[in-house]
């Protein structure tokens, strides 16, 4: 079973936000990025990753993307704020 990652992309600092799982973070934030993808993201322009998680198997991530869907947008800010406190994007770790 391959790998996943949990991942939040927005379009500034407190912004809208986008949480999303899959088995590619490098593609998939590229894709976002580009506007690829017609959707939630490119309509709001959610072109920086400010928060990732990985996990070993894709089940677990998909079971933690499901479960922080439900989350209050509060706990999902202090999520991206305890690992990223200026916001940046961090795309550039993916390289």
């Amino acid at each position: 079973m391959r790998g996943g990652w949990v991942y939040i992309m927005t379009n500034r600092p407190n912004g809208t936000l986008y949480l999303g799982v899959t088995s590619d973070l490098a593609r998939r934030a590229w894709e976002h990025r580009e506007g690829v993808v017609d959707g939630f993201s490119k309509r709001y322009g959610l072109k920086r990753l400010v928060w990732f998680e990985r996990h070993d198997d894709i089940r677990v991530a998909i079971q933690r993307e499901k479960t922080m869907k439900h989350w209050p947008r509060a706990w999902k800010v202090r999520l991206i704020l305890s690992a990223n406190p200026e916001w940046d994007d961090l795309y550039t770790l993916l390289a």
